[in-house]
């Protein structure tokens, strides 16, 4: 019987030092929420029979990760993760020239300070009233059922649910409509935030494959540069056979692949989720970050009933916390407004009103972005030549990273060895419903050029150590989120 660290481990191999490799491993998986704190892991006898190793090379490993304080052992109780808290801390990005690359969102853009001070004259105008608003600003939901509108989807003000950023959408979501023990349809690899959260409000995971943009292909009616990321009769066969309650996907330049969900998948996969009863909830905060993409697509609910969720943090600023749900109908705009209060009574009165003002300059919003995004995408592709030769450059045509193919499952001991220089890279299992993907690495594009070429310089110094056979300096490791 698998195991679950055994699943987590997924791809794991060694043929030289194994304890140490296997110790590091599972560290890994620690440090990245894989494996939680307090969990109780396999037996030395247990994981030996389903890794095909000696139980010595088992207990070893275990007493590497003991001495370090990242498990503890007691007669009785077994095996458990815990972490050493008084040597584990998160280094800010600025301590110590480290980088963090586990963020991949667009810097403050300009004139952000401006529609801040404008912002103030629209929020003079509220302080009469109680200052709670549960589904937003009505000028602010007026202004994204037009964006919506523009995008070739009719949208009432009244199907908008303004939230304090895109995973607080999620959260209010799966309040409402989040039913546990049921299954959930995830992509893989896809947002990991979004996949603890399914399984923070007891869904199981259900996962289906999502390819990198470079293999996608046009074809008849996706559009110039249309995409087959998705595995169409994958993703179909499993809503027909498994009819999950809900399925969550981003269609548009989905994180971390960079791929785009062809128009006539999203009209099927709405046409099959209609008669499964799957609600989809489509992740949309990367939906307008294009680069060259060269065509456009509706917003998915053009297509079918789907929850909708955007965001301003990718667009304009991460410390902006301003997201929102589309709704498909008023029965569903009052399940979301009624489950609310018992996570919050409103989104931020003052970014309420920024945001209205940046969506008054949308275009040159995204203009911006797109420049952005273009340099940064440059950047990683100079970097990759420069020092990372062997691996190719994916197509990254919109989004905020380009998901890089190692050719080999190097993923997580690269994430160790960048660490050990500065560098936070999250592995690429961690974009996983299951320890897999460990040949495939997310680098953003959203960062200044200046610091990607430092932080590319660090990773090909990282990635030479890899496979020079060098052991990472542990001690140093930090836990991190993945934006």
């Amino acid at each position: 019987m698998t195991s679950r660290l055994g699943t987590q481990l997924g791809e794991w191999r060694a043929t030289t030092a194994v304890a140490q490799s296997l110790a590091d491993r599972i560290r890994m998986l620690l440090l990245d929420g894989r494996i939680t704190v307090g969990e109780r892991l396999p037996s030395e006898r247990a994981l030996a029979a389903e890794l095909g190793r000696s139980r010595a090379t088992i207990a070893r490993a275990y007493e590497l990760l003991e001495a370090r304080g990242y498990v503890t052992r007691a007669h009785g109780s077994g095996t458990r993760a815990a972490l050493p808290t008084q040597r584990i801390q998160r280094p800010a990005a600025a301590d110590h020239g480290v980088i963090d690359f586990t963020i991949a969102s667009v810097g403050s853009v300009p004139g952000l300070h401006a529609a801040t001070v404008r912002a103030l004259d629209r929020l003079a105008g509220l302080l009469g009233t109680p200052g709670y608003s549960l589904d937003g600003l009505p000028q602010l939901r007026e202004r994204i059922a037009e964006r919506y509108a523009a995008r070739g989807l009719p949208t009432d003000p009244s199907q908008i649910v303004v939230t304090s950023g895109a995973m607080h959408a999620l959260t209010v979501v799966l309040a409402a409509f989040g039913e546990r023990g049921r299954t959930a349809l995830v992509e893989q690899p896809s947002f990991p935030h979004a996949m603890d959260a399914l399984r923070r409000t007891g869904h199981r995971l259900l996962p289906t494959p999502v390819a990198p943009a470079a293999h996608q292909t046009a074809s008849a009616g996706e559009g110039p540069g249309g995409g087959g990321g998705w595995d169409a009769s994958h993703l179909i066969d499993t809503l027909r056979a498994h009819r999950p309650a809900l399925a969550y996907l981003i269609a548009d330049f989905h994180n971390p692949t960079g791929a785009t969900m062809p128009e006539l998948e999203r009209a099927r996969l709405a046409a099959v989720a209609r008669t499964t009863g799957t609600l989809l909830v489509v992740d949309e905060t990367c939906a307008e970050l294009d680069i060259d993409r060269g065509w456009t697509p509706r917003p998915f609910a053009a297509h079918g009933p789907a929850i909708l969720i955007g965001s301003m943090s990718k667009i304009a600023w991460g410390g902006l916390r301003i997201g929102w749900i589309r709704a498909s109908s008023a029965a569903q705009t009052a399940r979301l407004l009624a489950a609310r209060p018992s996570i919050d009574l409103g989104t931020a009165m003052l970014e309420q009103c920024i945001a209205i003002e940046l969506l008054d300059d949308m275009d040159g919003l995204l203009a911006r972005a797109r420049e952005r995004l273009a340099a940064g995408r440059a950047a990683v592709a100079a970097g990759l030549a420069a020092q990372l030769p062997e691996v190719a450059m994916p197509r990254v045509p919109g989004g905020l990273a380009a998901w890089v193919d190692l050719g080999g499952p190097w993923s997580t001991a690269l994430s160790l060895a960048a660490r050990d220089r500065g560098l936070l890279l999250p592995p690429g299992p961690r974009f996983a419903a299951s320890g897999v993907l460990d040949r495939f690495t997310r680098i953003p594009i959203s960062w200044e050029p200046e610091v990607t070429r430092d932080a590319m310089a660090r990773l090909g110094d990282a990635w030479r150590a890899v496979h020079a056979g060098e052991r990472p300096d542990t001690t140093r490791l930090a836990a991190s989120a993945v934006v």
